[in-house]
């Protein structure tokens, strides 16, 4: 019983890191515009506690993507400067999609499994009962 536990906390662990990097791929689409914003990066790490077992993943810190934002040439815009440049956003919605169809289907595998040990464990459970 306990390899089906430790099944359910690594595909949960899975769900929580996913539904994490979902919100920040969501955040960065809805900021895409915004000028000066910097997109914001997921990473996963090994959760590393104790009781957990090992395979569980959690969200890292988030970090600012690096890359130069755009310059965008637009003279009457409030935030352009002498040249007539202000400082657009550095997200990539091209990318954006793609990490979020790479999260929801990482999303939908953990879910599955997460159905799967949960169905072996009733299963098991009432094999028990009889």
């Amino acid at each position: 019983m306990t390899l089906l536990n430790d099944s359910l906390a690594i595909s949960a662990s899975g769900l929580r890191a996913q539904a994490t990097r979902l919100r920040h791929v969501s955040e960065n689409i809805a900021n895409a515009d915004t000028p000066g914003y910097h997109r914001k990066l997921t990473r996963f790490e090994p959760a590393g506690t104790i009781g957990q077992p090992p395979g569980t993943v959690r969200t890292g810190p988030v970090t600012l993507d690096p890359t130069a934002p755009e310059r965008i040439y637009r003279p009457g815009h409030p935030l352009a400067d002498a040249s007539g440049h202000y400082q657009g956003s550095n997200v990539n919605l091209m990318i954006e999609i793609a990490d979020a169809r790479e999260a929801q289907r990482s999303y939908e595998a953990n879910l599955k499994l997460f159905d799967q040990a949960r169905q072996m464990s009733r299963g098991l459970l009432d094999l028990l009962r009889q």
